[in-house]
């Protein structure tokens, strides 16, 4: 078993910024990464299987989400993080030192040691499980209005979903969009009566009441148009789009710290003054522990937060 001073599980925007200012510390991070084949939990994070990225400060030109992580991960190493592909399965923080177990393991035994941890999982957006909906993620099917909205400029495009947030997506896609049809299961919407009537008195919005999209259709890798059925008479039909943007809700990547860390009603970890857990020497930042924002630029601020109150907290506790 191996010790750290300081471990990162997690190497999205907010781990891999954590792992940057805390090597520079001379805290000698490592950071737990991920599996490549899982898709909650994947070394990079979500961006990895973003195309191209246009919002993050300093790329005039924009950049492409792999390329975005690769330089982040290239620059934590530079500066003394070390790195683990592998998942962490299990967690024990009733003594110290916290104790980590890893995917890869055998036995028992934890695979690492730690003063602190840094929680940086992440969150992955729910998904309609289509058989090539990953293929067509920045091809046309997209799950972030704001991160991809501008590239659909002049198009009729679609959005799942029947809450707050897929008609907060909506009305964003309007700025650019030739149309938006809102697709939803039934015939009525969950979202407030103020997004309720804001949506409906738009323009460039219109409704497909009681339909689920059953099938992605696209030429040559990219979207053209998306298949659904009603719910209530089971007919098919297809409708002409050039993106796809899904909104049914995300889940966090906390599973294996529940009941350990407090978490509010849907699973994001609650941190208090920064990024401080209810677990005394455990961190948490990004998507983790924040539902409002989820962008790469905010991941990557509370990951510098999160590294800024470790060294604070290590430095107090010798």
């Amino acid at each position: 078993m191996e010790h750290k001073k300081v471990i990162i599980v997690g190497s999205g925007p907010a781990g891999l910024t954590a792992a940057i200012y805390t090597a520079r510390a001379d805290l000698q991070p490592l950071v737990v990464e991920g599996e490549p084949s899982s898709t909650s939990d994947q070394p990079g994070g979500q961006l990895m299987l973003t195309t191209e990225i246009e919002n993050f400060p300093g790329f005039p030109e924009g950049l492409m989400g792999p390329e975005l992580m690769t330089n982040m991960r290239s620059q934590a190493a530079r500066f003394g993080a070390t790195f683990h592909t592998a998942k962490v399965t299990k967690v024990d923080f009733s003594s110290r030192p916290i104790l980590l177990y890893t995917s890869d393991q055998s036995g028992e035994e934890p695979a690492y040691s730690a003063n602190s941890l840094i929680v940086a999982t992440g969150a992955r957006s729910l998904m309609l499980n289509l058989p090539n909906e990953h293929e067509l993620i920045g091809h046309g099917v997209s799950t972030c209005a704001t991160c991809d909205g501008f590239f659909f400029r002049g198009q009729d495009i679609a959005v799942v979903g029947g809450g707050d947030s897929a008609l907060e997506e909506g009305l964003f896609l309007t700025k650019f969009a030739k149309s938006v049809t809102i697709i939803h299961r039934r015939d009525t919407l969950r979202a407030s009566k103020i997004m309720q009537d804001r949506a409906m008195s738009n323009e460039k919005i219109r409704f497909a009441w009681n339909k689920v999209v059953t099938e992605l259709k696209s030429e040559n890798g990219v979207l053209t148009a998306v298949e659904v059925e009603d719910t209530v008479t089971a007919e098919r039909s297809s409708i002409d789009v050039s993106g796809l943007f899904i909104a049914i809700g995300h889940a966090p990547n906390t599973d294996i710290f529940k009941g350990i860390l407090e978490m509010d009603e849907a699973g994001y970890i609650v941190t208090h003054n920064g990024t401080h857990t209810s677990v005394e020497g455990v961190f948490a930042c990004g998507d983790v522990q924040d539902h409002t924002y989820r962008q790469a630029i905010t991941a990557a601020g509370s990951g510098c937060m999160a590294a800024i109150d470790v060294e604070r907290w290590l430095e107090h506790h010798n």
